[in-house]
């Protein structure tokens, strides 16, 4: 016999502490009940439009509140939150609602244009409050902890993303993951500044919603608004990816900025460059290095604040339900230290792609995920993330991992960003070009950064090729969109 289980989140925490403070939008601070009321008239107003169980509502702003209503409205509904990325363009929006069929999609004013090219009925956030209204109750649904509550978009560079199915016992288990080993607390305050359309949504500010705690909603991410955020709320953790820590640091406004209230900052989605986590510890806050992927939803390792310190590149140890293990090409384990594809296992991996069947084999074989990302283990049992499997390229038959190169140029003092990738040559099959954003008021050639790796890297690690460029082409979650870098190589050659 199958037990019931209760999923709605915001009304079991409206019924433990409805005046608590949860989310502050726009400068006011919501309460838990008024958070579930919300998402109680949502959750009645998409009823009474005929919408249901499985069915898809999508959304396409910036950080509004709405999204938040959304993700906790599912649970009274059985619908299906599918944001929409906000960086791509009409005809790729129109492709996406194609693919997911949404029966709704709200959006913002920014975003109205693309919006109607997507042909789905729209419902405009500006004119939101109005149009939730008070409808009747939506009956409850009959929902299961595999059923899906999410399809978060992976961050596929080329081609149509896949939508990534999230179950609930997905959700949950990161939360309980994300709480016990990240040593999550209820009085803990948290700026959440990515997009929500990213699968940070449940790198924190989910499972702190579930916990009781604090979380400022910030609509769209600025440097100096951030950290004017940090101060006045007296946040106590702080994430983002590493290019939004780069852009905090070198904020005017970051060494006068009361951070002292921040107990850690983790970074996500690639490696944080030494140089930000120095400049962060200058300021009293630790780092750590985070890793997690969307099928694996979100959060995989945790590591302790001395070990952070000892080991800056190690993500940790996995998560207290999470499995790990290093294999190699044959789904062989790798021996200690031997580079590897991570493999996770657990109640926090994805259902499968949407409609994608045989990409959703690839990737899942025999109860395990085949994340991509290459890594290591060490005899202590730390995990290092060296790079992506499709980064690595081969050089005169010797691999070579991108990330080993940036870190590199990272330590340079006049690097402020830079990216490596592999690139066609006639004499060694491949070969490196890295594209480099000097600092401010900086000078950069390409044979200073080449000299400089060389007194660091094996010689055939030192990329042939040299960018020198003013930005990098970035994807809505600040990710380096490096497949860029090699087409504009492949246009117009070095």
């Amino acid at each position: 016999m199958t037990r019931p289980v209760n999923l709605d989140v915001a009304a079991w925490r409206a019924q433990l502490e409805p005046k608590r403070p949860a989310v502050q939008w726009q400068g006011s601070w919501l309460d838990y009940g008024t958070l579930n009321d919300r998402a109680e008239r949502l959750a009645g107003r998409l009823h009474a439009l005929g919408i249901r169980k499985g069915d898809r509502v999508a959304i396409l702003a910036h950080n509004h509140l709405a999204h938040l209503d959304l993700i906790l409205a599912t649970a009274k509904t059985g619908v299906i939150y599918a944001p929409f990325n906000t960086r791509l363009a009409h005809r790729e929006q129109r492709d996406l609602a194609e693919y997911l069929r949404p029966s709704l999609l709200l959006h913002d004013l920014d975003h109205a244009d693309a919006a109607n090219a997507t042909g789905v009925p729209l419902v405009s956030v500006e004119d939101y409050d109005t149009w939730l209204g008070h409808p009747e109750p939506c009956p409850v649904p009959d929902l299961k902890l595999d059923d899906i509550q999410m399809i978060l978009l992976t961050g596929g560079t080329t081609g149509l993303p896949k939508g990534a199915m999230q179950p609930y016992r997905q959700g949950f288990t990161n939360v309980e993951n994300t709480v016990l080993s990240w040593g999550l607390r209820d009085d803990d305050v948290y700026v959440h500044a990515t997009p929500a359309f990213h699968a940070a949504v449940n790198a924190l500010a989910i499972p702190l919603l579930q916990l009781g705690a604090r979380v400022i909603w910030m609509e769209r991410f600025e440097a100096g608004a951030y950290l004017g955020l940090l101060e006045d709320a007296e946040a106590t953790l702080s994430f983002l990816v590493p290019t939004m820590f780069q852009m905090v640091a070198d904020h005017p406004d970051f060494a006068s900025t009361n951070l002292s209230k921040i107990r850690w900052a983790i970074s996500g989605g690639a490696p944080c460059p030494d140089p930000v986590r120095q400049a962060f510890a200058v300021r009293g806050i630790r780092f750590k290095q985070g890793y997690g992927l969307t099928e694996a939803g979100v959060n995989c390792f945790a590591i302790t604040l001395d070990e952070a310190d000892q080991h800056p590149e190690s993500v940790g140890r996995p998560m207290i339900r999470s499995h790990a293990e290093i294999r190699r090409e044959d789904g062989s384990p790798c021996a200690e230290n031997e580079v590897g594809e991570l493999t996770l296992a657990g109640e926090h991996v994805f259902a499968g792609y949407f409609e994608r069947p045989d990409a959703t084999r690839e990737v899942l074989k025999d109860g395990w995920l085949w994340t991509g990302d290459l890594a290591t283990r060490d005899e202590s049992g730390l995990y290092r993330i060296v790079g992506r499997r499709k980064e690595l390229f081969i050089s005169g038959g010797e691999n070579v991992y991108p990330a080993e190169i940036e870190r590199a140029l990272h330590d340079h003092p006049d690097v402020a960003m830079a990216a490596v990738v592999g690139v066609p040559d006639d004499q060694w099959g491949e070969v490196g070009l890295m594209a480099v954003v000097p600092r401010p008021g900086a000078h950069l050639t390409g044979d200073t950064l080449q000299a400089w790796l060389r007194e660091r890297l094996a010689r055939y690690k030192v990329p042939k090729h040299v960018r020198i460029l003013s930005s990098l082409p970035t994807s809505g979650a600040g990710k380096i969109l490096k497949t860029e870098l090699a087409r504009l190589f492949e246009e117009e050659p070095v």
